[in-house]
């Protein structure tokens, strides 16, 4: 096996790229630096299907260490910016332990910052942020159209489009045509896990049941608890309006799963559009994909 300096394994949810990145470290010595946007919060291990899942958190599993994974409470935001300025420091801090950095998730946005860097738009003010944040609470859609030529359309990507208009006075996609910082380099060799959408169906409605079983109930209960964004991952709204009689919990699950299928088509729309991998892995990886990798 050729290993390369650094690694990205991506893929939709449920591909398994997960497993494959814990096996892939246990085989070069590395350390997994996580790359989902969701998994990144504590408090929602079960949901977001984090490896921590089931599992009392620490800074490794089963010896190999693991990074930015649950830091954030889920009252915290955070940009693009900031998380590569985080991964930058873990994948400093891996390579200077000896460990070979592998950066798992199936973000795009994260994974374009690690590949092409990111814009040098300036700090945001608390002010600026602030007034996204409430515009978009308050009327998405008309947030939406405001920065509409951006293609934003999820709450946080049109806020991140809102409070960089507020602060420069220019749309993001301007900053997006300026030089970019922040890239790792060398690129790290990219291996796309990309099972098709029947296979990932299945896997996607087999896992439910399991997180359920896991605790996801009690991490539905606490984000209604201690009123905390449900829409931060797929899976706490529907189980947030369940717990609150809003629908039951047939219609929960199965609301749960279209939304993760939807995720996952958008998913593999972008990988196929904005990502150029090094290999491809079309199924589930097994250990034979691990070898030739």
């Amino acid at each position: 096996m050729n290993i390369k300096s650094a690694y990205i394994i991506a893929g939709p949810t449920a591909s398994g790229k997960s497993d494959f990145a814990h096996k892939l470290a246990k085989r070069i010595h590395g350390a997994i630096i996580n790359c989902d946007s969701v998994q990144i919060y504590h408090g929602i291990e079960n949901i977001s299907a984090s490896p921590f899942a089931g599992r009392k958190f620490s800074d490794e599993i089963d010896g190999v260490p693991y990074r930015l994974f649950s830091i954030l409470p889920l009252s915290e935001q955070i940009s693009v910016a900031e998380y590569i300025a985080l991964a930058r420091r873990e994948y400093d801090i891996v390579c200077a332990n000896g460990y070979v950095p592998i950066f798992v998730g199936g973000t795009g946005y994260y994974i374009n910052g690690i590949v092409n860097g990111i814009a040098q738009i300036p700090e945001i003010s608390a002010e600026n942020r602030a007034r996204a944040r409430d515009m978009v609470a308050k009327n998405l859609e008309m947030a939406r159209a405001m920065v509409a030529e951006t293609g934003a359309t999820d709450s946080q990507r049109v806020a991140r489009a809102l409070e960089v208009f507020f602060q420069t006075g220019r749309h993001i996609t301007e900053w997006w045509n300026e030089p970019r910082i922040g890239a790792i380099l060398p690129t790290p060799f990219k291996i796309l896990i990309n099972p098709s959408m029947d296979v990932l169906r299945k896997r996607i409605a087999g896992r439910i049941p399991c997180m359920l079983a896991g605790g996801a109930i009690d991490e539905a209960k606490y984000i209604i608890d201690n009123n905390l964004d449900s829409s931060r991952a797929i899976g706490a709204g529907q189980l947030c309006d369940y717990i609150t009689g809003k629908i039951t919990r047939d219609v929960a699950i199965e609301n749960w799963i279209t939304k993760t299928n939807q995720y996952a088509k958008r998913q593999k729309t972008w990988f196929k559009t904005q990502m150029v991998a090094d290999t491809v892995i079309d199924h589930i990886p097994t250990s034979d994909d691990l070898i030739a990798g």
